[in-house]
């Protein structure tokens, strides 16, 4: 069943055309990897689906609803997540006080569901180790997991996530995908935008290729791994083997 739905979305930043017709379907329950080279329009997608850019034509639809056009509160609202490549993170913040403002039933740390926040410490145990500690001492794989639990503080159906691991050390990489497969088999939906290969082959159920603001290709993660000329042709390189 799709979740998710982008039908002929076309996207405008000022002057520039960015997105030119994408057509995507993000099937319910899988991690989706949405690839391309750089510029290939994929963060603006993400963007684009959760109305901080917004679509100058076609449809977005989240289990039938028409996103378009609706502000980011409504759309986050609907149940759509979002975890930007900036990760968004205030320094002066404690972790405590990033997952509080966050939870939208909440106004203290004491308001928070802990089975929710129990969870989120099994995902991510340095958030407990650190949740008195200013964001801004944390180090950048600790900044993503705290980005990452702030989208989750609350169970979302669809979480979109822009290029997690960039600059993160392998054994933190390695705890993100464990994280992922854990949010996925909680029954949350996933569209990854990602650079680092070896995580999409370990997360990705699905996937979809991007250039030029169009999908070029849309398939299974591990038909794409297995097909060297394939990834050569749409990425201009090798996946090869993860570790």
């Amino acid at each position: 069943m799709t979740l998710l739905e982008l039908q002929g979305v076309h996207t405008h930043i000022g002057a520039y055309h960015i997105l030119h017709g994408v057509d995507l379907a993000v099937p319910e329950g899988e991690v989706t990897m949405l690839l391309g080279r750089n510029g290939a329009g994929k963060s603006t997608t993400l963007r684009t689906v959760m109305g901080l850019w917004r679509a100058s034509r076609g449809t977005i639809r989240l289990r039938g609803l028409a996103l378009q056009g609706l502000a980011t509160p409504a759309i986050a609202q609907a149940g759509i997540a979002y975890v930007p490549e900036s990760m968004g993170i205030f320094a002066d913040l404690s972790v405590r006080d990033h997952l509080v403002l966050a939870a939208r039933a909440a106004r203290r740390a004491e308001d928070l569901d802990a089975a929710r926040l129990d969870r989120l410490f099994g995902w991510f145990p340095a958030l407990k180790t650190f949740w008195l500690h200013p964001a801004g001492k944390l180090s950048g794989g600790q900044k993503q997991m705290l980005a990452m639990a702030r989208a989750l503080v609350e169970p979302r159906a669809l979480l979109l996530v822009d290029e997690p691991s960039k600059g993160l050390a392998p054994v933190i990489v390695d705890n993100l995908a464990a994280a992922l497969r854990a949010v996925k088999a909680e029954g949350t939906t996933v569209l990854l935008v990602e650079q680092n290969l070896a995580l999409a082959l370990a997360v990705g159920d699905g996937v979809a290729v991007m250039d030029d603001g169009r999908v070029v290709h849309r398939g299974r993660m591990a038909d794409l791994a297995a097909d060297e000329a394939l990834q050569q042709r749409l990425l201009g390189l090798s996946l090869g083997t993860p570790a």
